[in-house]
């Protein structure tokens, strides 16, 4: 089974990048705002990938579920539900920085087992599966680890937005970082995908969805990492996230959050 999913989800990702390609960085991108008071886009590429892959879902995993960014959940009876964003990151594809990615994942109810982040720009594709973690580039793949464990103050950690989230967890990240190495802003899934291959040391986060974690979650996690909510607890579901090397600078950052939370 694990093959079978491993092959229906690089057809996925192929699909996806293809569709893709033609819109990053073209002149006449198409793109609407999906938060009032704010900025969320959402573009033509984004509805066209995620449409592409809801197509080979259709021909080859007909009777699992499907949980998707732009067209919401569809119903299956085989108890497996594919999680697909198909531009993660689309701040960054509209700016033309090549930080996104297209996030599949694929599990059941507890979470996903198999995971990849796609960088079909520059070429990159990482995945991970019950077998291990693989970086595919160039027609060729290698084996992929996350980083052994080191004190937090030689830790590299990454975020998204420089708020976080709200105040208080904006403030947790803070009482992290200001212990950390370095810190860095903005690289969305790529940074989850450096945390497997052995680059960064934490990717906190806060306000996810689902769609937004499961992909670098089953990714990270076969590459010997660790992701659970803030609280310890499971991922899948987003919210407050925690992405780490190993369980040592899992346990090092977790406490500082929850310090800081139960303030």
């Amino acid at each position: 089974m694990t093959k079978e999913l491993t092959r229906v989800a690089h057809l996925l990702a192929d699909a996806a990048g293809e569709v893709i390609a033609p819109y990053f960085r073209s002149e006449d991108l198409g793109q609407d705002n999906k938060l009032v008071g704010g900025y969320d886009p959402v573009t033509e590429a984004d509805r066209a990938a995620e449409a592409a892959m809801r197509d080979i879902l259709g021909r080859e995993r007909p009777d699992d579920a499907i949980l998707g960014e732009e067209m919401g959940e569809k119903s299956g009876t085989s108890g497996l539900i594919w999680v697909l964003d198909p531009i993660d990151g689309t701040r960054g594809f509209v700016s033309g920085t090549p930080t996104w990615g297209v996030l599949i994942a694929v599990g059941g109810q507890s979470g996903p087992v198999i995971g990849i982040v796609d960088q079909p720009y520059i070429g990159e594709r990482f995945i991970g599966t019950p077998q291990g973690a693989t970086l595919i580039r160039g027609g060729a793949g290698r084996p992929i680890r996350t980083r052994g464990p080191r004190p937090l103050s030689e830790a590299v950690v990454f975020t998204t937005f420089p708020e976080v989230g709200s105040a208080q967890e904006g403030a947790a990240f803070r009482a992290v970082a200001a212990q950390a190495q370095l810190t860095r802003y903005g690289m969305d899934c790529y940074a989850y995908a450096l945390v497997a291959c052995g680059q960064v040391d934490l990717v906190i986060e806060a306000g996810l969805n689902a769609y937004d974690i499961q992909g670098p979650q089953a990714l990270i996690e076969a590459a010997g990492g660790v992701v659970t909510g803030w609280d310890g607890g499971p991922a899948h579901n987003g919210g407050r996230v925690i992405a780490a090397a190993n369980t040592a600078i899992h346990a090092e950052a977790l406490v500082i959050l929850q310090e800081v939370l139960s303030g």
